[in-house]
């Protein structure tokens, strides 16, 4: 990869990391629209607690992963809601990039070119060369055809 391309994707990674780990913290605490429009005909409370009427959030229940380490967008054992909120951001960020770089990675090892018929260095066979899959980790290799054999 380019130098260039290695600084613009730290550069993407680290606004990620920052919107992750501090923005967050900033976004509504306000039920969304489908919290609300699920309390339509309910009583809540200041805590957001069904105290009267009839609606189909009654209904709700945990999901199955409500007891995971980062449930409900904080972590589990952080006391902070700031940093237990930034932290499952940031984690959530790299855990995502990981699997993403190794996606990535693994496509680039199996060699898998591009439908514009280039080989995955960005060049395009000429006439008369012959591309034909390497062994290993090589990739591609490209053999001019002998005219003579």
């Amino acid at each position: 990869m380019k130098n260039r391309s290695w600084v613009f994707l730290a550069g993407g990674l680290l606004v990620a990391l920052l919107l992750a780990g501090v923005v967050s913290n900033y976004a509504s605490s306000h039920p969304d629209g489908l919290d609300s429009s699920l309390l339509k005909g309910c009583t809540v409370d200041a805590d957001d607690n069904i105290v009267g009427g009839s609606c189909p959030a009654q209904q709700a229940r945990d999901h199955e992963f409500a007891d995971s380490p980062l449930a409900d967008y904080g972590v589990r054992g952080v006391s902070n809601s700031f940093v237990s909120t930034g932290l499952s951001g940031v984690l959530g960020v790299l855990v995502t990039f990981a699997i993403g770089a190794c996606g990535f990675w693994l496509l680039r090892r199996r060699g898998v070119t591009p439908s514009n018929g280039a080989t995955p260095d960005g060049t395009t066979p000429s006439d008369g060369d012959t591309t034909t899959p390497a062994e290993g980790d090589a990739g591609d290799v490209r053999r001019r055809a002998d005219a003579t054999s």
